[in-house]
């Protein structure tokens, strides 16, 4: 064999050594060039190729997304530069006087000056000058502001939650104060020189009526909340009827209770507890109501059904919500002294200074240091009834010669004389005989004259009607006429 046969043949089995094999509708390349090409796929290791054939493909699918979908192309671009100008514009100045300044808790830029006010709230136990200090704000001014006399008393009795907005247009500066004296009313006060001027904004109130009922299943508080009412209502309610039952010992599961109240709106958003507008309560088994009833002179009163007055000449119990330790008895051995002896009157156990109200109206008999009673109060509510409050921790602002109104705070709860803990020791006296204060009769107010009456029945007949439809799974004997 020639050398010239020799170089064919191996210019031909090279491709199928390569594993390589010529397609069938490809022309052949020319010998020498085949030569080449075969030495040069040679060199380059098979990983690689397939390296590039997987580019290739990568290559041709974001080519072909960036033709169909060309806004993901702009969406990847980065952001182009952009020219903005600004055109001053002269506005006109706000007018702050006749500003409705709305929410405290909103900032308000007034003019050109960006001045904007700060609101901030009263935390407990925080005074009005604690308040001023924390804003940076000096002793003076706020001295300045409580030189204004209509304002005083609303800088001086503040509360916690209590919102103030202050404006100063450079640090430690004030130039005027904002809050609210009542739910609908708002006081803008201004520092101008050496005055102070007082501009007040009268804003819109809604009272919307709501109605609630429950079944007494642990405690007032949780159904009457379960029944979407607020503490404040549930004390109210039981202020209502507290003149003819004991919360702290009458109270019993399955007991109901059915109310119409009113709610204070101001801008949508609820304010405040409005009033009872009419409630009726079941306690083991009896039935009581009561109306809310607005006279001619604008005064306001509850009434039963008959008309009669629900306040009654006596509290029943002088302390709200406590717990009965230890009550009447001819005969009780005294945890200190150790003697059987009678206790004539009712301990109500709460704790230290916790408010203690007169049981009716009267004149303070005695207010001082008694034996064995401590801090003791003696209330003379004449036609022979007295009652007495001992063990106080202190006295309320009464003394003795003064007049007390019911419900008036004569002494806080405390443990002075003989006494183991907290509680308050009441007594109820007729003619100077001990009765029993959770079983005396009490006297029967007397019902609004018959010329008040035809007046009461037409404001409270719709009343009846809602406490009506409300105890319609259990109709109310007491509401029918």
């Amino acid at each position: 064999m020639t050398q010239g046969q020799h170089s064919a043949d191996r210019h031909h089995a090279t491709p199928e050594r390569a594993g390589t094999p010529l397609s069938p509708q490809r022309r052949p390349l020319p010998a020498r060039v085949g030569q080449r090409a075969s030495a040069a796929i040679k060199q380059i290791p098979s990983w690689q190729r397939e390296h590039w054939l997987l580019f290739g493909c990568i290559l041709a699918a974001i080519m072909l997304v960036i033709a169909i979908v060309p806004g993901f192309a702009v969406a990847m671009r980065g952001e182009l530069p952009q020219v903005r100008e600004s055109i001053p514009l002269e506005l006109p100045p706000l007018d702050v006087e006749g500003l409705d300044t709305g929410s405290l808790a909103t900032d308000l830029y007034v003019g050109s000056s960006r001045e904007r006010w700060v609101t901030a709230e009263v935390q407990p136990g925080q005074t009005l000058g604690e308040l001023f200090e924390s804003q940076g704000l000096s002793s003076r001014d706020l001295y300045r502001l409580l030189q204004n006399e209509s304002t005083r008393d609303s800088l001086v009795k503040i509360h916690p939650g209590d919102q103030f907005a202050f404006l100063t247009p450079e640090p430690g500066k004030l130039k005027s104060l904002q809050f609210d004296v009542d739910a609908a009313t708002r006081v803008v006060l201004t520092l101008d020189g050496d005055k102070v001027k007082e501009r007040r904004i009268q804003r819109e109130l809604e009272r919307r009526v709501k109605v609630a009922n429950g079944v007494i299943d642990s405690s007032l508080f949780e159904s009457a909340n379960a029944a979407g009412m607020s503490n404040a209502m549930t004390l109210e309610l039981a202020k209502v009827f507290g003149y003819d039952i004991d919360f702290a010992q009458d109270l019993r599961v399955g007991d109901r209770f059915y109310v119409v109240y009113d709610e204070v709106y101001r801008d949508g958003e609820r304010v405040s507890s409005g009033d009872i507008l009419a409630a009726a309560f079941v306690n083991q088994g009896r039935e009581f109501s009561a109306f809310r009833y607005r006279f001619a002179d604008g005064r306001d009163a509850y009434f039963d059904r008959e008309g009669r007055p629900m306040k009654k000449s006596f509290l029943r119990m002088p302390i709200e919500f406590a717990r009965i330790s230890s009550r009447f008895s001819t005969a009780r051995k005294h945890p200190i002294l150790g003697k059987v002896r009678a206790h004539k009157g009712v301990d109500y156990a709460a704790r230290s200074g916790t408010p203690i109200m007169s049981a009716g109206d009267g004149r303070i008999a005695f207010a001082g240091w008694k034996s064995g009673y401590g801090r003791c109060v003696i209330v003379d509510h004449g036609r022979g009834y007295t009652t007495l409050y001992g063990h106080m921790s202190k006295f309320g602002k009464y003394r003795t010669g003064g007049r007390v109104r019911q419900g008036d705070t004569i002494g806080y709860v405390g443990m002075t004389g003989l006494a183991t803990a907290p509680h308050l020791h009441y007594e109820f006296r007729v003619k100077g005989v001990h009765q029993n204060p959770l079983t005396v009769t009490m006297p029967k107010p007397e019902p609004l004259p018959k010329s008040e009456l035809a007046r009461f029945n037409a404001q409270t007949s719709p009343m009846m009607a809602q406490l009506a439809l409300l105890s319609a799974d259990k109709p109310l004997a007491l509401l029918k006429r």
